[in-house]
């Protein structure tokens, strides 16, 4: 089978994990779940957002250069009234990320026409800042190919080395499992 492929990078990203919503420490997961790849897709293909399940992306790789912990500022959604001073306050934490330098993130399709499409339109990997835009030329590999190129990538489906990735906020929140492959050295100028 070959491949048209999109390579998408960018300075910094994050993908946040599903266990970790407030964590004072959280590093960036290492590979795209399937809620989050189908949102890719659906970003890419909006006429896709009425389906369920990923139709377009084949298949894809991830690579970063180093993980670089930054602070964030947070709030808390909830009010606190500080009766002395008559106000009402939201209390502040600080949050330590683990965020992704120049990712790289290569996304597979079967048919030319939606390599195209996608070569024209930027992404994000699980927040808006964290925007990843696409070299304009698409490349062409067959699988064999495409298997050899460093990276992370979860391969969906539930089997007995598979382990939970979270709940697919596009199916019923249904839980979502996978098994993770690690190809060459995905981290260090793969």
């Amino acid at each position: 089978m070959t491949f048209y492929v999109v390579k998408y990078t960018g300075p910094f990203g994050f993908i946040k994990p599903w266990t970790a919503v407030r964590d004072s420490k959280t590093f960036s997961q290492q590979f795209l779940t399937a809620s989050t790849l189908e949102g890719i897709e659906k970003k890419l293909f909006p006429e896709q957002l009425k389906e369920i399940g990923i139709k377009k992306i084949a298949r894809y790789r991830l690579s970063y250069d180093s993980i670089n912990l930054q602070q964030e500022v947070t709030q808390t959604r909830g009010w606190e009234y500080k009766k002395q001073q008559s106000l009402m306050v939201r209390n502040r934490s600080i949050l330590d990320r683990g965020v992704m330098l120049s990712p790289m993130l290569m996304l597979a399709f079967s048919d030319r026409q939606d390599a195209e499409t996608a070569a024209e339109q930027h992404i994000c990997l699980c927040r808006n800042e964290d925007i990843l835009l696409p070299e304009p030329e698409i490349l062409l590999f067959e699988e064999e190919e495409f298997n050899d190129i460093c990276g992370f990538e979860l391969i969906f489906g539930e089997t007995d080395d598979s382990f939970l990735t979270g709940f697919n906020r596009f199916d019923n929140n249904m839980t979502m499992h996978g098994r993770l492959i690690v190809i060459g050295r995905p981290v260090k100028n793969c």
